[in-house]
């Protein structure tokens, strides 16, 4: 089968940064599905891996995670899908990846595909949607459909993956004020098609932005990037008793300070329940069919952005080489080999 990947961690502007690859289809586990693969999106985790996990000497490392495509197999203790289906999914960090013609992955990761949406739209939204739903009703315990409250929850980055569809899943299913942080124009004009109730720029204090807006206080943030840069105003406008959940990787980042106003603090990393085998594994399947259900509803819509075109290595480096400009809006996304 065809499948891109690398051999050692190279700068994208390399050639050989990532290589197109000729390899055997991947082998099924008992609970597995042998996904034919439509379509593909880059994530800062793609850049992340690439950059710095080195793969056995003479052994290719597949990148990858979301996927959308057609079930071809199931092994042997699989049930929940069927030979044809069409499903989407986000994989794992600890097997080969999406970026392939054919790709094995557990059935409990996987949903059933937006049936509204093409294979390139779809494929914008696993990750991103698995990651703010965790974060926000799994972290953050924010009640899911309450529509009376009068708290607000900041969002660090609207713009991103995660703070796309974050932003719809809290403006449409919470009664939450949502107020985005970004700094172009581009960028807060996109959280406001994504539902964000205010925007204020990151490039400046938060606590001076949200003050601009007549906000001195909110119940919940989240820090999808430059937590630690933003730790002292995240401090200062987190209510107390309030709460912070990141999902992005300072070197360190001290929580004493939260301790005055007994503010809790919160990780999430969507892979944890798969590279785990958490007894609620299976919650995954059920978030992506909910979410899938809610965008043919119409209550939430694909994070797309831009087709970067088929899935080879000319194409995936360009794409990440994009997601490493730190100036992206939304998914790229590419589709069939």
């Amino acid at each position: 089968m065809k499948a891109v990947g690398y051999y050692r961690p190279l700068p994208i502007d390399n050639a050989d940064a990532l290589v197109d690859l000729d390899l055997p289809t991947p082998e099924l586990r008992p609970r597995d599905l042998l996904v034919r693969v439509e379509a593909v999106s880059v994530n800062p985790v793609d850049v992340k891996v690439r950059a710095a996990a080195t793969p056995p000497e003479g052994e290719a490392r597949i990148l990858g995670y979301d996927a959308v495509g057609i079930i071809e197999a199931s092994g042997p203790e699989a049930t929940l899908f069927k030979k044809g289906d069409a499903v989407f999914y986000a994989g794992v960090i600890d097997r080969q990846g999406t970026n392939a013609e054919f790709h094995a992955v557990d059935e409990r990761i996987v949903g059933a595909k937006p049936a509204s949406l093409t294979a390139a739209h779809a494929a914008a939204l696993p990750l991103t949607s698995l990651t703010a739903w965790e974060l926000l009703f799994d972290r953050l315990g924010v009640p899911y459909g309450q529509k009376m409250t009068d708290d607000s929850i900041l969002i660090v980055n609207g713009a991103g993956g995660v703070g796309s569809i974050l932003t719809q899943i809290a403006r449409r299913l919470t009664g939450l004020t949502v107020i985005a942080t970004a700094s172009r124009p581009e960028t807060s004009e996109w959280c406001t098609n994504m539902g964000a109730h205010h925007v204020i720029d990151h490039h400046k204090p938060l606590n001076e932005g949200l003050a601009a807006l007549g906000i001195l206080q909110v119940r919940y943030v989240a820090g999808l990037t430059g937590s630690n840069r933003h730790q002292k105003a995240i401090v200062e406008v987190l209510a107390p008793q309030g709460a912070l959940a990141m999902i992005d990787d300072p070197q360190t980042f001290d929580i004493v300070p939260f301790k005055r106003k007994s503010l809790s603090v919160h990780w999430e990393l969507m892979f944890t329940r798969a590279l785990f085998g958490t007894p609620d594994m299976v919650r995954q399947h059920r978030i992506l069919n909910e979410v899938a259900a809610l965008v043919d509803s119409g209550l939430l819509r694909s994070t797309f952005r831009e087709d970067y075109g088929p899935i080879n290595a000319t194409n995936l480096r360009r794409a990440h080489a994009a997601v490493e400009s730190g100036r992206g809006i939304g998914k790229s996304v590419l589709s069939g080999f």
